[in-house]
């Protein structure tokens, strides 16, 4: 992660078995509310732009946060994974008990899982390494 001072960290269960498209599905729905929750709680909203360059949110260069950190590198994001229910619960618990923004995907179970609700995964807000790591580190790469 040369070059990275945040990462977000999406944590997958593998337990599931889930279909690859029904991950991206997932993983990226956890992306999205983890970074849409960082940036509502920075008072960021109305600060994010489009454009044809990485820097997706407007900011002065003396302006440094993990989230502006994160956007700047071109938004790293690890992938690792968990097997059951509690273990995501827990990471979850972990990372809302130090503070951050923790986004939790229950899928609906629709396409998959016979109807029923089941957490999937969740995302973590961007965050430095030093920050993370000790919730996410020893998790292994999905």
């Amino acid at each position: 992660m040369a070059g990275y001072k945040s990462k977000q960290m999406i944590v997958m269960r593998r337990d599931l078995k889930m279909r690859k498209g029904k991950i991206a599905a997932q993983a990226g729905h956890a992306c999205v509310e983890a970074t849409l929750m960082a940036l509502a709680r920075e008072g960021r909203a109305g600060q994010v732009r489009a454009t044809d360059e990485w820097a997706w949110l407007a900011h002065a260069d003396d302006d440094r946060s993990p989230l502006t950190d994160w956007f700047d590198a071109g938004v790293a994001k690890i992938c690792v994974y968990v097997d059951g229910k509690e273990a995501l619960l827990g990471v979850a618990a972990q990372g809302r008990e130090a503070g951050f923004a923790v986004a939790l995907i229950r899928d609906a179970g629709h396409t998959e899982f016979h109807g029923e609700p089941t957490y999937t995964c969740l995302a973590f807000e961007p965050l430095p390494a030093e920050k993370i790591d000790p919730i996410t580190g020893d998790l292994p790469l999905y």
